[in-house]
């Protein structure tokens, strides 16, 4: 089962796309706990070194829905800003979606359509007698690369196919995200609140919090013991 998902920081600050990029690495290693594959498709780097504005992975796996279950949804991070010492702020929420209804382009070989040439540059070099250069075009989608990296046609090919094939799903994401606006809007609106994830600390991975009804538990404890009292 294949599932597509987006990371965001919405319209959060820099510290949320901190946070995103902090976070990633924290659920990719749990991904890969899990056993589950992943794809990084996309991603939208911050304002900042090493920070993220969105990430959109594709993740494949047989059990990936109830893996989900504890990430989907807004997540909070607890925690001074590094970017602003004098902020009072502390609480920072991004947000994990899944983009649904979307169609996938198959990349296939098959479809690439070749064409060599004499790879340009200047005059008198070896490489400029012999066609080594090569242009790929994805037929479906017209997306074509032209590749004049090495001397050799067949080493020039393989690196058309493979760059050809991140231009097309690069580009199938970017299309996917404009037909989704109309229907989600995640970039614009991360919900607060009730978070599915809290985190703290800098690390991303020992202070995760789990949610916890131990306060309630014990305060339902405190009210029946106080009511028995009151019996007796």
């Amino acid at each position: 089962m294949d599932k597509l998902i987006q990371i965001t920081s919405g319209r959060g600050p820099l510290e949320c796309q901190w946070v995103v990029a902090k976070l990633l690495k924290a659920f990719l290693e749990e991904a890969k706990d899990n056993k589950i594959d992943y794809e990084i498709i996309h991603r939208e780097n911050g304002d900042e070194n090493l920070t993220l504005k969105s990430v959109t992975l594709l993740l494949k796996s047989k059990n990936i829905n109830e893996f989900l279950k504890s990430w989907l949804g807004s997540i909070l991070w607890t925690g001074k800003s590094t970017f602003r010492k004098l902020h009072k702020r502390s609480n920072w929420f991004i947000g994990i979606f899944e983009l649904e209804g979307l169609e996938k382009i198959n990349f296939n070989e098959k479809d690439i359509q070749f064409q060599t040439t004499r790879s340009q540059g200047s005059g008198g070099q070896n490489v400029n007698k012999v066609n080594t250069a090569v242009r790929a075009t994805h037929i479906p989608t017209g997306q074509s690369v032209f590749v004049q990296d090495t001397r050799s046609q067949l080493e020039n090919k393989k690196l058309s196919i493979e760059r050809l094939k991140e231009k097309v799903l690069e580009q199938n994401i970017i299309q996917l995200q404009k037909r989704m606006q109309e229907t989600w809007n995640n970039h614009l609106n991360v919900q607060r609140g009730n978070p599915i994830r809290t985190f703290s600390g800098t690390d991303f991975k020992k202070n995760y919090q789990e949610k916890s009804f131990k306060k309630e538990r014990n305060q339902l404890k405190n009210e029946l013991k106080n009511y028995r009292n009151d019996l007796n």
